[in-house]
């Protein structure tokens, strides 16, 4: 029996020590579990965000973390005294080859415990760059796992056809007067650029750095300025339609030299007898930082049309920051839609020699010591109707010169725009109505009364006050987001403007 008791005692006696062990410090507590990653990919020079995930019965104390082949930061720690949580870590890769982070977590008990993740560092991906120079005389196919960066001149003869895949990046090198880079489509060649909402075709200067996996990314946006101007030539089509024009005597002429293009190269002649004429399909296009000066006062536009015909398509086009116009058209019945003129230095949409299409659904934002429209009709004896421009809108900016410039003779109407963004002193209207063959009506501004913006303004310059439009051809004090006229920003989600956020900022 003395022996039971004496065993009983003995129990009773460890079971207090372990119990007063536990009150003195000692631990019995689990230590952290960190959980690293999945092995990863990460180009040399870039960051990766790497998540670890920890659980700590002792309360969240501490992180460290280490790395190989690059540095390593905690951007997102965890909380103290939390049993478990995430703790995101950044990672910026160093030189090509085999890299590491470990996350060490530490408990307020004093356990740890680390994990690791594997990774591995490629280098980056360099889009091969292909220098173009001259002429294009047999079919030709770019595409978007290339640059192709125009070194002169280079023009799409007659009979032949270039096409460019969606995607495609085409940059213009620097240079002015007889250096001057442009895509050139000469009367009978063919361009083939056909772009989509999700990989649109590009062409911008060589000074903007802009690849083709951005546009894979779905960023469209440059990382230049919008409003750098001039850098390289633009893009010029020229067909067989008809134009209005007349020589140094007077004469009616079927053909003339377009413009920006020297008069020695003869694939610059344009005009011709087929109005239904077929130079190719173009959309989903944005032409950025063009216009480069070939002369005195000769500058390139972002898209030139000269004579184009009826049977070529052109729709969703983009022109930002061209030192000239940003489209203009020469005679011939192309039309077009769905169009995006921003920062143009002179005017955003010019029209001569007859031209007889239509542009439909277009916004317009800040020309610069430029129109809105500078609109001309017929340059010799031939008249053939009106060209027309519906559903717009404009914000004009405070450089802007005219909101329209009609001349007296031109076949041109301007109808359902909305137009904003007016400032005193900027924006009026010269010579309104033209002809008179054009329907002009519909319009809408955010200005509570005409102002000085809403009348003829062709006596500008003289003691006779400016005239009035005539009643009803605009609703005043619509505000941007009750306006019933034009597309929105989310019709160009595409673009540079679209997707930079710039027409969103405008309310669009």
């Amino acid at each position: 029996m003395k022996k039971l008791f004496a065993i009983a005692t003995l129990i009773a006696g460890t079971l207090m020590m372990v119990s007063c062990s536990d009150d003195d410090g000692g631990t019995s507590v689990d230590a952290p579990e960190v959980t690293a990653p999945g092995a990863a990919d990460v180009t040399t020079g870039q960051s990766i965000e790497l998540s670890f995930n920890y659980n700590a019965v002792g309360g969240f104390a501490a992180s460290a973390v280490a790395a190989t082949g690059g540095t390593a930061s905690v951007t997102t720690d965890g909380e103290a005294g939390a049993t478990s949580g995430t703790i995101t870590v950044t990672f910026e890769a160093g030189d090509e080859g085999a890299g590491s982070v470990v996350l060490t977590v530490t408990d307020a008990e004093g356990n740890a415990d680390d994990a690791t993740v594997v990774l591995t560092i490629v280098a980056e991906d360099v889009t091969p760059v292909i220098t173009v120079r001259g002429n294009i005389e047999t079919n030709t196919t770019w595409t978007a796992d290339n640059i192709y960066q125009l070194d002169t001149r280079v023009t799409v003869v007659d009979g032949v056809t270039l096409t460019i895949e969606p995607g495609t990046v085409i940059k213009g090198n620097e240079g002015q007067g007889a250096a001057a880079t442009a895509l050139l489509v000469a009367r009978g060649g063919m361009l083939m650029a056909e772009g989509t909402a999700e990989l649109p075709i590009i062409f911008t200067s060589v000074n903007d750095p802009i690849d083709p996996s951005d546009i894979a990314a779905g960023n469209y946006a440059s990382t230049t300025s919008p409003t750098t101007a001039g850098e390289w030539g633009g893009v010029i089509i020229l067909g067989n339609a008809q134009i209005s024009v007349q020589n140094d005597n007077d004469e009616d002429v079927t053909e003339v030299q377009i413009e920006g293009i020297p008069a020695s190269d003869p694939n610059g002649l344009y005009g011709g007898t087929d109005n239904a004429d077929n130079s190719g399909v173009i959309t989903y296009i944005s032409i950025r930082h063009g216009g480069t000066n070939i002369g005195a006062g000769n500058e390139i536009n972002g898209l030139t049309l000269g004579g184009v015909g009826s049977g070529t398509t052109i729709s969703n086009v983009e022109v930002v920051a061209n030192a000239d116009d940003g489209i203009e058209w020469f005679g011939g019945n192309v039309s077009v839609d769905n169009v995006v003129i921003w920062n143009s230095n002179d005017d955003s949409m010019d029209t001569d020699q007859d031209w007889v299409g239509t542009c439909s659904n277009f916004i317009i934002v800040t020309p610069v010591t430029g129109s809105a429209f500078e609109l001309d009709g017929p340059e010799g004896s031939l008249n053939r109707g009106t060209h027309q421009f519906t559903n717009g809108v404009v914000y004009a900016g405070a450089e802007i010169d005219h909101i329209i410039d009609w001349d007296g003779s031109t076949n041109a109407g301007v109808s359902d725009v909305y137009f904003f963004g007016l400032t005193d002193g900027a924006g009026n209207i010269e010579s309104y109505g033209g002809d008179g063959t054009g329907v002009n009506t519909g319009w809408e501004t955010d200005l509570a009364d005409a102002g000085t913006y809403f009348l003829d303004d062709d006596d500008a310059d003289s003691a006779t006050p400016s005239i009035a439009l005539p009643s009803g051809v605009v609703t005043y004090g619509v505000a941007v987001g009750s306006k019933t006229k034009g597309p929105s920003a989310a019709d160009f989600a595409w673009t540079w403007a679209g997707n930079s956020g710039a027409l969103a900022d405008l309310g669009l």
